[in-house]
C-alpha cells in the first residue's frame, strides 16, 4: 500500500503546510495542551490517552506560525494565559463550563465559557440543494461577542506524506478565535492557520454559461457563436451531465448518472469540440457524478480494471473508494487525464452522497476537492476545481457549487447574505445558480434581479435546469429584461480588471465580498442590512431581490453607507455616509456605490477574451477625497505563479471601506506571507492610479513588473464622477477636450504602458454630485398613478424651494407611497450646488 501512495503525484502536502507548533508556543498539563497560535487564536487539546495530535487536519494545515507574546501563570492542575487580545482560564480538568473560558480584553468585551453557544455571526452551509428560502448557517469564527470557536475533533487528518488518516478516539481539539470585533483580523489568522484561498485563473472571474441540457456540439458551438454575435462575453463553458453517457447506457448497468464516456451522439469528435472551445476563447468544465464507480460500459473500463487487478471480461463493477490509494491513482490517471488531453480545463465535482467512506471520520468530499485540486495544480496548472463546500477549511480549494437553486424570489433574498456571511468562515468564492435551477414560476423580473445579483458575486454562472422552460439566454426574454441582462453581462466582463486585482487581495486574506458589518463593526445598522456587502476594496453593493412597486415600477432596497460620500456608478447619485437610505431602482440597475477616492478600473475593449488583459481601460474616479488603486495584471490566463500559496498584492488605498483594517499590504510584499514563501509567485505586473483632490491631479505610473504581460500599447479613459471641472484639463500638459455632462465626464489618452500619465483638471476641486431634477422627472413619467397628482409634485420637485421645503410639501401630494419614497431619495442625494 505504501508504495502504491508513494507512486501518487497527488499525494503530496499543500505548499502551505507546516502542521507542527513551536514548542515554545505551547503549554502542557496533565492530559491537555494549549498552543497560542496568535493573540487571538488558541489551540486547546484535551487527551484520554495522554496524546496529542502533531499531523495537518483538514482545517488546520499551519500550526508553525512566528511567535506570538503571551503570559503563563499555573493554577492548580490549570492554566491562566494571556496574550494582548485574550485572556483564557482552564482548570485542567474536563472540559466544562466553569472550567474552561475565554474572554476579551481592551476595547470590546465579551466572554466565552466552554458548551456556552458563542454567538457567532455565522458562517455557511454544505449545500443549498431544495432550499427555497433561508438554509441554516454553520459556525463561523467571527462574533459580536467577539469569539468563535471551530471545533476540529472529528475532522479526519492528512500524514505527513500527504496521505489520508483518521483520529485517536478520545481527543477533543479546538481553536478558539477571541478578536472582539476585529473581524477582519479574525479572518486573517484563520487563513494562518488553515492556509490561504488558492489565486484563481483570470478567466474564472467572467461569465459562465451553464445549463442542464442535452446539447450536442454543433448546437453548443452555435449558442457560443450566437453569445458572440450578440457581444454578451462569456469565458468559461459548461457542460452539464449529458456531455457522457445516459440514454445509451444499457439498462443492465444501473443509473447513467456517473459517466466517464462521451456520448458519441452528440460529440463525435470532442477532442474538436473542446478546441473549438478553446479557439473561442472559452475554458471548459465537465459535470462530474462520481459516486457509481466505474462500470463495464465506460470507454475506460478495461483500463481501470486491470490497473485495479481486475479482469475486464467479468464486467465486474469498480466501485468509488477514494480511501483506496490504488482505486484513487487509477482514478486521476484513466478515468481524468486522458479528457484534459483532449481538452477539459477543469471538472465540477457533484458529490451529492454523503459524509461516510471506507475510512473512519473521512468525507469523500473532502477527499475529492483535495486530491481534484493538488491534481488539477500538477505541472505548474491552476489548480482550478468547482465542488461543494465540505467544511472549514474548504476555501483552500477554489470555487464552490452552492447546489440546486429553487426558483423563487425567497431563495434570491437569501443568497446575498448566505455568499457575504460566507466570508465569516473565509469561503470567498461561492458559485450560485443564477436565476435559480428548478421547480418555480416563471418571472421575468426574477430572472432579471437574479442575474444583477450575479454580476456582484463572487462567480457568475447561469444555470437552468432540465426543463425546455427554464432558460438563461437574454433573448428568451421580452426586450425590457432581455435589455437589462445584456448590460449586465457585458458589465461583469468589464469588472474583470477590478476582479482580478480583488482576486489576488483574498489570496492573502480580504474575501471579495463581505458582510458591512466587516467594515463598520462597532456600527449597530451595518448589522441590519444582511443583503448589502462590500464588493471589494472600492464598491458597496445592495442586489434588490424582491418584485418591483405596481405604481412606481421600481424595485426597492434599504441600504446603510458608512462615513464619507458614496456614487451610484450607474445613476450618479452621490450619497452623503452615516445613515440609511432606501434606494428604487428601476428594472436596469442596481445600487452600486463607489467609495468616495475610489477608483474602479474597467475593460474598456472590444475583445470578449477574458483571458487577455485588454488592451482600453476606463478608470471610474469618485472624486471627493484622494485615493488610489494598484492594478494587478498577470500573463498566462492570469495565472502569476504557483498556485494554492498565498501569493499576490492588492490594492493601496489605505483604510478603503472603513476603518476595520482594510489598509492592504504594500505591492511590494510579494515575497512571502508569514513566512509562507511565494517563489516570486505575486502579479507579473502593477500599475498605479492615484487621484490627489487637492491638486486636482490623477496620475497613471508606469507599470511596475513584467511589462510584456500587458499589451504594448494601451488607451485610457480617465471618467470623474462629478461636475464639469471650472478651468482646463490637461494630459501631461497639453489641453485635451472633455467629453460628458456635469456628474459624468471624461478624457481619453493613449500611451504605452511604460509611460507616465499625468490628468491635471485646473479650476479647484470638482464638484461632487449631481442635479438630480431629470432623475426625479423620469421617476414622475413613469409612474403608474395620477396625472394630475404627478404635475402637482413636479411642480414642487422643480422649483426653487430648499430640500427640506420640497420634502414637507410633497407629503401632502396624494402620491403612492412609493413613488414619493422615490423621489425623496433623489432630493435627498448630494446636490453640488448647495455644499
Amino acid at each position: 500500500m505504501s508504495e502504491i501512495v508513494d507512486s501518487l503525484s497527488v499525494v503530496r502536502p499543500l505548499p502551505e503546510a507546516a502542521p507542527r507548533a513551536r514548542s515554545e508556543q505551547q503549554v502542557h498539563g496533565a492530559g491537555w495542551r494549549i498552543t497560542v497560535l496568535s493573540d487571538g487564536v488558541f489551540r486547546i487539546e484535551r487527551s484520554a490517552d495522554g496524546g496529542f495530535e502533531e499531523r495537518a487536519s483538514t482545517f488546520a494545515i499551519r500550526r508553525d506560525l512566528p511567535p506570538a507574546a503571551f503570559a503563563v501563570e499555573r493554577v492548580g492542575e490549570g492554566v491562566v494565559l494571556t496574550t494582548a487580545r485574550a485572556r483564557l482560564r482552564y482548570d485542567g480538568g474536563e472540559f466544562s463550563a466553569s472550567g474552561l473560558v475565554v474572554e476579551i480584553l481592551g476595547r470590546d468585551s465579551g466572554r466565552w465559557r466552554y458548551g456556552e453557544p458563542t454567538w457567532d455571526l455565522g458562517g455557511t452551509a454544505r449545500t443549498l440543494d431544495d432550499v427555497d428560502g433561508r438554509a441554516d448557517l454553520e459556525p463561523g469564527i467571527v462574533s459580536r461577542d467577539g469569539i468563535g470557536v471551530v471545533d476540529d475533533s472529528a475532522s479526519f487528518l492528512f500524514e505527513d506524506d500527504g496521505w489520508v488518516g483518521s483520529r485517536v478516539p478520545g481527543r477533543q481539539d479546538l481553536y478558539v478565535f477571541a478578536f472582539g470585533r476585529e473581524y477582519t483580523d479574525a479572518v486573517r489568522d484563520l487563513y494562518r492557520v488553515s492556509g490561504h484561498p488558492m489565486r484563481l485563473p483570470r478567466w474564472a472571474l467572467g461569465n459562465w454559461w451553464s445549463r442542464y441540457h442535452p446539447y450536442s456540439d454543433e448546437s453548443y458551438l452555435a449558442l457560443m457563436d450566437r453569445f458572440a454575435a450578440e457581444r454578451i462575453p462569456f469565458s468559461v463553458a459548461v457542460i452539464d451531465m449529458d456531455w457522457h453517457r445516459v440514454g445509451s447506457v444499457p439498462e443492465r448497468f444501473g443509473s447513467s448518472w456517473t459517466g466517464y464516456s462521451w456520448e458519441p451522439t452528440l460529440f463525435p469528435d470532442p477532442a474538436g469540440f473542446l478546441g473549438a472551445l478553446h479557439e473561442r476563447g472559452l475554458r471548459t468544465t465537465l459535470n462530474l457524478h462520481p459516486a457509481d464507480g466505474v462500470r463495464a460500459f465506460e470507454d475506460a473500463y478495461p483500463a481501470m480494471a486491470r490497473a485495479l487487478g481486475v479482469d475486464p471480461d467479468t464486467e465486474q463493477p469498480i466501485p468509488f473508494d477514494p480511501t483506496d490509494p490504488a482505486f484513487l491513482q487509477a482514478y486521476f490517471r484513466e478515468l481524468h487525464h486522458p479528457l484534459e488531453e483532449q481538452g477539459v480545463d477543469f471538472w465540477w465535482i457533484d458529490w451529492q452522497q454523503g459524509r461516510t467512506s471506507g475510512m473512519a471520520g473521512v468525507d469523500p468530499l473532502w477527499v475529492l476537492n483535495h486530491f481534484h485540486h493538488l491534481d488539477a495544480a500538477r505541472d505548474g496548472k491552476p489548480g482550478m476545481t468547482f465542488s461543494r463546500y465540505a467544511g472549514p477549511g474548504s476555501h483552500r480549494y477554489a470555487v464552490g457549487f452552492s447546489g440546486d437553486a429553487v426558483v423563487s424570489w425567497e431563495s434570491l433574498a437569501f443568497q446575498p447574505e448566505f455568499t457575504a456571511t460566507a466570508a465569516n468562515i473565509g469561503y470567498g468564492w461561492w458559485s450560485h445558480d443564477i436565476g435559480g435551477h428548478t421547480r418555480g414560476v416563471r418571472d421575468d423580473e426574477l430572472a432579471t434581479r437574479w442575474v444583477q445579483f450575479g454580476v456582484f458575486s463572487p462567480i457568475m454562472r447561469l444555470h437552468s435546469a432540465n426543463n425546455p422552460f427554464i432558460r438563461k439566454e437574454p433573448w428568451a426574454f421580452p426586450p425590457e429584461h432581455r435589455a437589462a441582462m445584456d448590460d449586465a453581462l457585458r458589465f461583469r466582463h468589464r469588472m474583470v480588471p477590478y476582479l482580478h486585482t480583488m482576486n489576488h487581495r483574498a489570496a492573502v486574506g480580504v474575501p471579495l465580498v463581505r458582510p458591512m458589518y466587516h467594515l463598520e463593526p462597532r456600527r449597530s445598522e451595518a448589522y441590519r442590512v444582511p443583503n448589502e456587502y462590500a464588493f471589494g476594496s472600492e464598491l458597496v453593493v445592495a442586489p434588490i431581490t424582491s418584485p418591483r412597486d405596481a405604481a412606481s415600477l421600481r424595485g426597492s432596497v434599504r441600504v446603510w453607507l458608512p462615513e464619507g460620500l458614496w456614487t451610484d456608478i450607474f445613476t450618479d447619485a452621490v450619497y452623503q455616509g452615516g445613515r440609511t437610505v432606501e434606494m428604487h431602482r428601476p428594472l436596469g440597475s442596481v445600487p452600486a456605490l463607489l467609495r468616495e477616492g475610489g477608483i474602479l478600473p474597467l475593460d474598456a475593449g472590444s475583445d470578449l477574451d477574458a483571458t487577455r488583459n485588454p488592451e482600453a481601460l476606463e478608470a471610474l474616479v469618485a472624486p471627493g477625497a484622494s485615493g488610489e488603486f494598484v492594478l494587478v495584471e498577470d500573463a498566462e490566463d492570469g495565472v502569476g505563479g504557483p498556485v494554492g500559496g498565498a501569493a499576490g498584492l492588492v490594492d493601496g488605498a489605505a483604510g478603503a471601506l472603513g476603518d476595520a483594517g482594510d489598509g492592504a499590504a504594500s505591492v511590494d510584499d510579494v515575497a512571502s506571507i508569514d513566512g509562507v514563501p511565494n517563489g516570486g509567485a505575486g502579479p507579473a505586473a502593477t500599475t498605479t492610479l492615484r487621484w490627489d483632490r487637492e491638486r486636482g491631479e490623477f496620475r497613471i505610473e508606469p507599470v511596475r513588473g513584467d511589462a510584456t504581460a500587458v499589451p504594448a500599447h494601451r488607451e485610457w479613459t480617465v471618467t470623474f464622477l462629478a461636475g464639469i471641472p471650472a478651468g482646463p484639463v490637461t494630459v501631461n500638459g497639453a489641453a485635451v477636450p472633455v467629453d460628458g455632462v456635469d456628474g459624468r465626464w471624461s478624457v481619453k489618452v493613449s500611451a504605452p504602458p511604460t509611460a507616465e500619465i499625468v490628468v491635471q483638471v485646473e479650476g479647484g476641486p470638482l464638484r461632487v454630485g449631481s442635479d438630480r431634477t431629470e432623475a426625479a422627472r423620469v421617476i414622475l413619467e413613469s409612474a403608474q398613478s395620477g396625472n394630475p397628482e404627478k404635475l402637482e409634485a413636479w411642480d414642487i420637485v422643480s422649483s426653487a424651494r430648499t430640500v427640506a421645503e420640497k420634502l414637507a410639501e410633497l407629503s401632502a401630494v396624494d402620491l403612492p407611497d412609493s413613488v414619493r419614497a422615490a423621489l425623496v431619495e433623489q432630493l435627498a442625494a448630494v446636490d453640488p450646488a448647495v455644499r
